[in-house]
């Protein structure tokens, strides 16, 4: 039998490397988020995400050369492909980055709550507490996940309501407390909210179970769940797994994906603990299997909380683990190295930001070439589906060749 060979996907939350064309549209002009954090920095030491072309492919993006400043000598010298993508979904949001990637651009409008209070529709509010048990809600409006527990934290535990808020996602967000709400309760009000937005055209309503007793001390747990909508058509995704391949998912991704498509979620949060099951599952990986991970803290911790220094540190602690990696790559294996959208931490507000993301593929037997410019994300899925030697998909073009 021929081996069809082995790939993963290092999906970097938030990663984006200049302002794609139609930025304007989301005002969003100007962002660049690997571009002003190593402006901002003065030095940011990638050398192996240099090495395998990630620098260039930023000066094709903005047509300007990154200020990154001089690099030690990189570990990989594997060849890679490079280039850039640019995203023809609607939104600048996860789900539809992820999807669009996955070769299921999102051709329609997602639905969005107002970011002032009251955010939600009262008869919404109404519905869920009445399903649901509650005594009212927190929040009811735009806000960043940590800022919003410490000021309503300690007035949840006394009141028995959850903190319920948004931002400039499609998304409904509930924090509570895992000990005095309880986690099994969380995940209980979140499922009977995600069935009361549907007719809203929400993408996401995500559980954010929080500890700690007092302001100060409380911090979210890793027990977030996101309760997605489906793709609306498959994706490549599904067809690895409908052709008897293995689709292993690491963090996020089986949330974002609504389980479609995924034959084994692992668990994992934390930018070492994402990097070290990933390492574990793509060692053990059988033939024909894709491991893909979403590294969350690039978005979560340092692009919405506009922390340059965290961002910049988290990029070169994922640097320094990228040759573990390929020391441990077989003959056929590939990397791709990729992005779902922009988070750029010098920019104004808290928002996503419309870029240009990377797109690095490696591996032992990978043709060294600039791939250009890509006309969409999709491009991507469509060189999965080529590389595993699946029927084409309907959106993208392989970049395999």
């Amino acid at each position: 039998m021929t081996q069809k060979g082995r790939a993963v996907i290092l999906m970097m939350d938030s990663f984006g490397i200049g302002g794609a064309e139609d930025a304007a549209k989301f005002n969003d002009e100007g962002a660049d988020t690997l571009g002003h954090i190593a402006a901002a920095r003065g030095r940011l030491n990638v050398p192996n995400l240099a090495a395998l072309g990630l620098l260039k492919a930023a000066q094709a993006s903005t047509g300007s050369p990154v200020q990154a400043g001089p690099q030690t000598a990189a570990q990989i010298t594997l060849p890679a492909k490079y280039g850039f993508m640019r995203e023809i979904s609607r939104g600048k949001d996860t789900s539809s980055g992820h999807w669009e990637m996955a070769g299921c651009p999102v051709d329609f409008d997602w639905g969005y709550f107002k970011p002032d209070y009251p955010s939600f529709p009262p008869e919404l509010v109404e519905k869920i507490c009445a399903a649901a048990g509650l005594p009212g809600i927190l929040g009811n409006k735009a806000a960043s996940g940590t800022a919003i527990i410490d000021e309503l934290g300690e007035e949840h535990i006394k009141t028995g309501k959850p903190i319920c808020y948004t931002s400039a996602d499609s998304v409904f967000q509930i924090a509570a407390h895992e000990k005095h709400f309880g986690l099994d309760r969380l995940y209980k009000v979140c499922e009977i909210a995600f069935n009361y937005v549907k007719p809203y055209n929400i993408a996401r309503v995500i559980a954010r179970p929080f500890e700690g007793e007092k302001v100060g001390e409380f911090k979210r747990t890793k027990n977030r769940h996101d309760y997605s909508v489906t793709p609306p058509h498959a994706t490549v995704l599904d067809a690895i797994k409908n052709a008897g391949g293995q689709v292993i998912s690491v963090g996020k991704i089986n949330d974002i994906f609504a389980k479609q498509g995924i034959t084994k979620a692992v668990k994992a949060s934390g930018l070492e603990e994402l990097w070290n099951v990933t390492l574990h599952e793509a060692k053990n990986a059988p033939d024909f299997s894709l491991v893909f991970t979403n590294f969350v803290d690039f978005d979560m911790t340092w692009g919405h909380r506009r922390d340059v220094e965290g961002y910049a540190q988290g990029l070169e602690y994922f640097d320094q683990r990228l040759p573990e990696l390929a020391a441990q790559l077989q003959e056929n294996d590939i990397v791709f190295i990729t992005a779902d959208h922009g988070c750029d931490p010098t920019y104004k507000g808290t928002d996503h930001t419309r870029e240009h993301v990377p797109v690095i593929m490696f591996g032992k037997n990978v043709k060294p070439e600039f791939i250009g410019g890509r006309d969409t994300y999709a491009d991507l899925g469509q060189t999965l589906a080529n590389y595993f030697k699946l029927p084409p998909l309907h959106v993208g073009k392989s970049f395999l060749e």
